[in-house]
């Protein structure tokens, strides 16, 4: 698996005539590498794979990084990638510009004399994109944990309990099921609140007769899910049901559509005009999803000005919304794979709008 990751990072090293490439993203190293540890540098050349971490890791990184030469580096970790370049006559190396602060970037150059320091933009964050069949087999397990915790979750939303209370217990959840943790804050928004697109849990008590927002994911085996559901608590208006049937009809619309070859603009719009049809275009203003993965948001998006074509093996949310500030909102998510046809949907808890006595 690394080995192939490694191919398809040196096959855009010579695209840019990139000699070296330094690799600092936690994220990036972990894809690239296999090593989870905390701390430590990954140092691609045209012809080797060096891993530089410390003392610390210097049992489990060769366990981990099995294809990769792992080297403890000195203090100044810079120093040993001076050695290494050196060694090997290279005077040119790429830096991940998204990840490296202008004060790291004047350490490199003062480290590195001599060495032309070269931005490089989303080198491995483009490749990372395309997902191969065992992260989408973590991904599937991901998706059902999230699945599970959304069954567990709905016998404890009732009037009396705190939000915060409800957002404890799906992380508990999630942890006694072999989760690392959950993927993000967790969104529980009740009532008013609901009408927040990203209302974290708060203390404030549940009543009676009003919309529950769950948003929520299991980061398992180093990877995210993401699900939405909107629940009622208590007897629905003609409003209530009106907006979830409006979002739920653009959420299917959208994941009836999704396809590759497509780009995520015309992902987007799958979804937004059908809630601009119905004349809550402005209450919608965020993007219809986002790439997942490592990360809980990656490339690509689904949205107005997202112009990367959809490819078999993206993995994207589908998460609609209408937000009435005053009364509530709703929002509806699942998480897709992009297949060779259409999509492979991830998350498969239920869609209905469920009214808890």
């Amino acid at each position: 698996m690394q080995e192939k990751r490694i191919e398809r990072l040196r096959k855009v090293m010579q695209e840019q005539n990139l000699p070296a490439v330094l690799i600092t993203n936690a994220y990036n190293r972990t894809y690239v590498s296999g090593f989870t540890g905390s701390s430590g540098y990954v140092l691609i050349t045209l012809d080797r794979a060096i891993l530089l971490t410390d003392f610390r890791y210097m049992t489990q990184a060769p366990q981990q990084a099995k294809h990769f030469e792992v080297v403890e580096h000195q203090a100044k970790a810079m120093e040993t990638v001076k050695d290494l370049l050196q060694k090997q006559g290279i005077t040119k190396l790429g830096f991940e510009q998204g990840d490296v602060s202008y004060g790291d970037f004047l350490n490199y150059q003062a480290a590195l004399p001599g060495i032309e320091l070269v931005p490089t933009a989303r080198l491995l964050e483009v490749i990372r994109m395309v997902k191969d069949e065992a992260e989408l087999q973590i991904m599937q397990e991901a998706a059902d944990l999230a699945d599970q915790t959304f069954s567990h979750i709905l016998s404890y939303i009732q009037p009396g309990v705190k939000e915060l209370d409800i957002a404890l217990e799906i992380e508990m959840f999630i942890r006694k099921n072999g989760g690392t943790s959950t993927s993000f804050e967790t969104i529980v928004a009740s009532g008013e609140r609901s009408a927040l697109p990203h209302g974290k849990a708060s203390d404030r008590v549940l009543q009676i007769n009003e919309f529950v927002k769950l948003d929520f994911g299991a980061y398992y085996k180093g990877y995210c899910s993401d699900i939405t559901r909107t629940v009622m608590l208590g007897k629905p208006t003609d409003k209530h049901k009106e907006i979830y049937d409006i979002v739920l009809e653009a959420q299917l619309n959208c994941l009836a559509n999704l396809k590759p070859g497509i780009t995520g603009r015309e992902g987007d719009a799958y979804a937004r005009d059908v809630i601009v049809k119905h004349g809550y275009g402005d209450f919608f203003g965020h993007g219809t999803g986002h790439g997942l993965g490592m990360e809980v948001h990656e490339s690509p998006r689904l949205s107005k000005t997202e112009d990367t074509i959809l490819t078999p093996g993206m993995v994207v949310t589908v998460e609609p919304g209408i937000y009435l500030p005053g009364f509530g909102g709703v929002r509806i998510e699942d998480d897709a794979v992009i297949t060779d046809t259409g999509i492979k949907i991830l998350t498969n808890s239920t869609k209905d709008f469920l009214i808890i006595d």
